[in-house]
C-alpha cells in the first residue's frame, strides 16, 4: 500500500537542495525567491520554543502499533453497533461498515503521507493544517478536537459505568465514575510512556476478545453451541437482510442504509487522527508510523467488518434487547447473541472485555485532547501558558485543563442532569465528519505545496491517493450534511431535534469565521510555493535512528519485536 516514491536525479529530503536556506525558510526556484506565508522564525520561535520542555519521543514502536490497532476502539463497535444492526439489518450494516471503513482507509493513508514527513513536537492535524492550510483552518480544527475529544471522555467513561451496572453492583455508580476517572487523568499525568504501555496491554485486551469473539461466532454458525443449532445465515433469511426505516418499502429500506451509514461511523471517529498525535511522541515516526498506517488496513478488515459480519450471525436485528430491554453493555449484540446461543458465564466476560475498552477509548480521548490543546498553544492559536511540559515531557496545564471535562459524566449520577449531559454530547455529533473533512483539505494543501516546490521523496506514499481524497472528502461531507436527516420527518421534526443533530456544524463554522475576521488580512489558504515544508526538519532527523525496517528471518523474530 505504501511505498517510497523514486525520482531520478531528486535529491531525499534530509539532503535539503543547495537554495534551502533553513534560516531564512526560504527556497529558490529558478531565479525567484518565495518568503513563505508562515515566517519560519515564528513557526520555529512557537513550535521549538527554547522557553519551554517540550514533550519527549517515548512511544516505542509497539506501542505505536497497538494504539493504532485498538486504541480507540470502545462502546461503539461494541454496544452501539447493536442499535445500527436493529436500525438496518445484517446487510445494511455490513455494506456500510465496508463503506465506512474503505473512506477511512482513504483518510489514514492521507493524514499519514502528512505526519510522516514532518511529525515535530505536538504532531496533530490542527498543527499540519494550521502550517499547510490556513491560520483559521488550523484554530477551527484544534478547538473542535479540544472540546469535542474532551466530552468524549465523560461519555465512554459514563459507558463503562453502566457495563458495571450490568453486574448490579450495590454501589453508587457515582463511585465507579470517580475510580475510572482517577486513573484516566493519573495515567495522562505520567510520562507518556506509561500511557503507551497501559494502551498496549489495554488494546491486546481487544485484539484478543475480538478474535475470540469472531473465533465463537464462527463456531456458532456450524452448530458448535449448547444447543446445537446450526445459525448459517438463518438471520439474514427472517427477519430478514434488510430493514426499512421512516417509510415503507424500497423508499423505506433506502432511508434505512442512509441512517446504517450514519450510524456505522461513529465507531471509526477519531482514530485516524490518533496516529498522526502518536507521531510527535513516537520513536522514530519517519519510519514506525509508515509501518503502522500499512498495517491499518488489518485492522478495519478484521476488528471492524469482521466484528459486524459475527454479530449479523448471532443475533437478529428485530431482538427487542437491541433497543429496550438491554441498558449499557445488555445491548451489545455480541452479548445478546451470546446469551441467546444458551452459553453461561460468557456474557460477564465479554462486559468485562467492554468494561476494558470503554477505559481504554476515554484514556486516549483525553490524552488526544490534550495534545490537541498543547499544539494549539504551539501554533499560536491557544494561549503560550498550555505550552509548559514537565522535564519528562507531559503538558500538565493542558492535561489539566482537558481533565475538567471528565466532570461532566457526574451529570449522568442524576436522571435530570444527564439532559444536560446529553446537549454537551450533542456537540460532538459531526465533529468526526467535520475533522476528516478539513484532514483532506489539508492533505490536498500539502500534497499541491510538495509539487510546487519539488519535494518528490516521502517517508509514506499510498496508491490510494490522491483520489482517494477526493472520494473521502465527498463521501464524509454527504454524510456530515444527512447526519440528521430524521428529523425532517413530520413526526420527529423539532427545533431541539435539529439542534441536536447538526448544532457541531454552525459552531465550527462560527470558530472558523471568527478567527477569519481577526485575521482577515491572511489568504484564504497559503500559497502552495509559501509554505513552509522545512523548518524543523533537522530536529526531527536528529532524533530518528537512521536504521532501515528489517524484515524478520526466523518466527521467533516476530514475537521479540512484539516488545522492542
Amino acid at each position: 500500500m505504501g511505498h517510497p516514491e523514486e525520482a531520478e536525479g531528486v535529491a531525499p529530503l534530509d539532503e535539503k537542495p543547495s537554495s534551502y536556506d533553513g534560516r531564512k525558510g526560504s527556497v529558490a526556484s529558478g531565479k525567484r525567491s518565495h518568503s513563505v506565508a508562515l515566517d519560519p522564525a515564528v513557526l520555529e520561535g512557537e513550535i521549538f520554543d527554547t522557553r519551554y520542555e517540550k514533550t519527549q519521543r517515548g512511544l516505542k514502536s509497539r506501542h505505536a502499533q497497538m494504539i493504532a490497532l485498538g486504541g480507540t476502539i470502545g462502546t461503539g463497535l461494541f454496544v452501539s453497533s447493536g442499535q445500527t444492526l436493529a436500525r438496518g439489518g445484517p446487510a445494511f450494516i455490513l455494506g456500510s461498515y465496508i463503506a465506512i471503513a474503505f473512506l477511512v482507509f482513504c483518510v489514514v493513508t492521507a493524514i499519514v503521507e502528512v505526519a510522516a514527513y514532518l511529525p515535530t513536537p505536538g504532531s496533530s492535524m490542527n498543527l499540519f493544517a494550521f502550517r499547510y492550510s490556513s491560520r483559521s483552518l488550523g484554530f477551527a480544527t484544534g478547538w473542535l478536537y479540544f472540546y469535542s475529544l474532551g466530552i468524549l471522555v465523560p461519555y465512554e467513561i459514563t459507558a463503562a459505568a453502566l457495563v458495571i451496572e450490568y453486574w448490579n453492583p450495590p454501589v453508587n455508580i457515582a463511585v465507579w465514575i470517580t475510580i475510572m476517572l482517577v486513573v484516566i487523568v493519573g495515567l495522562n499525568a505520567l510520562p507518556v510512556r506509561f500511557y503507551g504501555e497501559t494502551e498496549f496491554w489495554f488494546a491486546s485486551t481487544k485484539v484478543i476478545m475480538m478474535i475470540g469473539l469472531l473465533m465463537l461466532s464462527f463456531i456458532l454458525f456450524w452448530g458448535g453451541g449448547p444447543k446445537r443449532d446450526r445459525l448459517g445465515f438463518r438471520y439474514w433469511q427472517h427477519p430478514g437482510a434488510a430493514n426499512t426505516y421512516l417509510e415503507s418499502g424500497d423508499l423505506g429500506r433506502f432511508l434505512a442504509l442512509l441512517s446504517t451509514l450514519v450510524l456505522s461511523s461513529f465507531p471509526f471517529t477519531f482514530a485516524p487522527e490518533l496516529m498522526v498525535v502518536t507521531a510527535g511522541e513516537m520513536k522514530s515516526p519517519r519510519k514506525n508510523l509508515p509501518i503502522a498506517a500499512r498495517r491499518y488496513i488489518y485492522r478495519l478488515i478484521f476488528f471492524y467488518i469482521g466484528s459486524v459480519l459475527a454479530i449479523s450471525v448471532i443475533c437478529r436485528s428485530d431482538d427487542p434487547a437491541l433497543t429496550s430491554g438491554g441498558t449499557g453493555a445488555g445491548a451489545s449484540a455480541f452479548v445478546v447473541g451470546i446469551k441467546n446461543a444458551g452459553i453461561d458465564v460468557l456474557d460477564s466476560i465479554i462486559n468485562a472485555g467492554i468494561l476494558i475498552s470503554a477505559w481504554s477509548s476515554g484514556n486516549s480521548f483525553l490524552y488526544l485532547s490534550t495534545r490537541s490543546l498543547y499544539s494549539l498553544a504551539l501554533s499560536g492559536n491557544a494561549p503560550s501558558f498550555f505550552k509548559a511540559c514537565t522535564k519528562s515531557g507531559v503538558p500538565y496545564r493542558a492535561v489539566a485543563t482537558s481533565s475538567l471535562f471528565c466532570a461532566l459524566a457526574y451529570l449522568n449520577v442524576a436522571s435530570d442532569a444527564a439532559v444536560v449531559f446529553n446537549w454537551f454530547v450533542n456537540l460532538t455529533n459531526t465533529s468526526g465528519f467535520i475533522s476528516w473533512i478539513t484532514c483532506m483539505i489539508t492533505y490536498m494543501r500539502f500534497r499541491k505545496a510538495c509539487r510546487v516546490q519539488g519535494v518528490t521523496q516521502l517517508p509514506y506514499t499510498s496508491i490510494m491517493q490522491p483520489w482517494g481524497s477526493y472520494c473521502a472528502l465527498i463521501g464524509f461531507t454527504f454524510l456530515c450534511l444527512i447526519n440528521g436527516f430524521n428529523v425532517f420527518w413530520p413526526e420527529n421534526w423539532s427545533a431541539s431535534n435539529f439542534l441536536t443533530a447538526y448544532v457541531g456544524i454552525p459552531i465550527f463554522l462560527g470558530i472558523y469565521f471568527g478567527h477569519r475576521i481577526y485575521a482577515w488580512r491572511d489568504p484564504w489558504m497559503h500559497p502552495s510555493d509559501e509554505v513552509d515544508l522545512h523548518t524543523g526538519m533537522a530536529e526531527v532527523l536528529a532524533e530518528e535512528d537512521g536504521k532501515p525496517p528489517r524484515k524478520p528471518e526466523h518466527w521467533w523474530e516476530y514475537i521479540k519485536r512484539i516488545w522492542e
